[in-house]
């Protein structure tokens, strides 16, 4: 009848404490035996429930299923090459003029007498010690021994090398993307047959009265994590990006306003990695002022402590809050469990599978329940007794008090 709840289905006791601990182990096994094909298939469920609105959308301007599939993925491909190309152009260009300004900081003589950018630091790092009544610490022998020691073992074999690493990492992204063909061909599957699906899930699983579907509510919960995610990390790469701009435009960061585009956008996309991405945004620019200008790196230092406390304090809480309604403690565990069971693309994946189970569990604790262990609601049971009796006494049939059961 419409407008009744739907039946609670209630799992008995004997299936508590026998099958679905043996449920649980064996899906454990099979999962650990093809992890690499669940893998494949849980991301390609991720992008198919996330895509499913858009093509949703697509498909009420009486457009079929199959072209609405058709354009959306192409948007979505287009959109990723775009921005994948244009990065991987980016990052070799700037990677290629920073090693060539590394490699003259340390090769090439200016002035006179001729002193190349290093050494003149290192004879400015002397002279502000004397002047400050620490004419005790002698670092200019050692710091120029350090140059030349550098300059003797050709910095440029070593930058070179970091120009191939780098573009060598843009020809491995771009196969990294042919790669993910096949979980693509398996997510337009999945979404071609996506209302299907929903509809089978629906007969089945009935939502309550007034309560959105289960994969309705499965994808509003991957969509809060993009958008939480997507603005985290706008907010964390346009805050770096504007702090080193400002560095370098004060003089306080030598370079660092021409490459705070670059590094910006470094930022950004490494905050997509949960809590290890923020270190790793940090490396880039404080490497790169402690080889151009050493002293510069301490203010690099200090800009990534504020913004790393500002993200922690404030933006983390009041972004990432309301696209997960998770607890901490249960984020850090789906992480490292992802870590340790998927290595980095298991990170990445972890908190987008910790959304979408919450709002399976939300969905079915409202449809099921344990059967009770003590459905007496705490009354002490009759229990027999045999006591010792004369013959012309019978056996007693007793109710223990509540302090002798204990």
């Amino acid at each position: 009848m419409a407008g009744q709840s739907p039946p609670m289905l209630q799992i008995p006791r004997w299936i508590q404490l026998v099958t679905l601990p043996l449920l649980l182990l064996l899906i454990w096994a099979v999962a650990g035996a093809v992890r690499h094909v669940v893998f494949l298939f849980l991301v390609a469920g991720l992008i198919a429930l996330l895509l499913n609105p858009l093509v949703r959308g697509v498909t009420r301007f009486w457009i079929p299923r199959g072209l609405g599939v058709a354009i959306v993925y192409l948007l979505f491909a287009g959109l990723v090459a775009a921005v994948s190309i244009a990065l991987g152009s980016v990052i070799v260009d700037q990677t290629r003029s920073s090693s060539h300004r590394v490699d003259s900081y340390f090769t090439t003589e200016h002035g006179q007498p001729p002193q190349t950018h290093a050494e003149r630091d290192v004879d400015r790092l002397q002279v502000w010690l004397n002047h400050h009544g620490l004419r005790r610490i002698k670092v200019r022998k050692q710091l120029n021994d350090f140059v030349n020691n550098i300059r003797t073992k050709d910095v440029q074999k070593y930058t070179t090398r970091a120009i191939n690493f780098v573009e060598g990492a843009a020809i491995g992204t771009v196969k990294l993307l042919f790669s993910l063909v096949l979980v693509l061909v398996v997510s337009v599957y999945m979404l071609l047959d996506m209302e299907r699906l929903s509809a089978a899930v629906n007969r089945r699983f009935p939502p309550p009265p007034g309560s959105p579907p289960l994969i309705v509510r499965i994808e509003r919960s991957l969509v809060g994590y993009v958008k939480g995610q997507v603005l985290l990390s706008a907010i964390i790469g346009v805050s770096a990006g504007l702090g080193l701009w400002l560095l370098g435009t004060l003089g306080l960061g030598p370079g660092l306003a021409k490459y705070a585009v670059v590094f910006g956008a470094w930022v950004a996309f490494t905050e997509l990695i949960p809590y290890l991405g923020p270190w790793l945004g940090a490396i880039p620019p404080f490497v790169y002022e402690l080889v151009v200008h050493p002293i510069s790196a301490l203010w690099v230092a200090l800009l990534f402590l504020f913004i790393h406390q500002i993200e922690g304090h404030v933006v983390i809480p009041n972004v990432m809050g309301s696209a997960l309604r998770l607890h901490p403690l249960l984020v850090i565990f789906g992480l490292l469990a992802g870590g340790e069971i998927y290595g980095l693309p298991g990170v990445l994946v972890a908190l987008p599978l910790l959304a979408a189970g919450r709002a399976m569990w939300e969905f079915f604790s409202e449809r099921i329940e344990l059967e009770r262990w003590d459905e007496t609601g705490g009354e002490p049971l009759p229990v027999p007794v045999e006591v010792e009796t004369t013959p012309t006494d019978a056996p007693t049939e007793i109710k223990p008090s509540r302090a002798a059961r204990r």
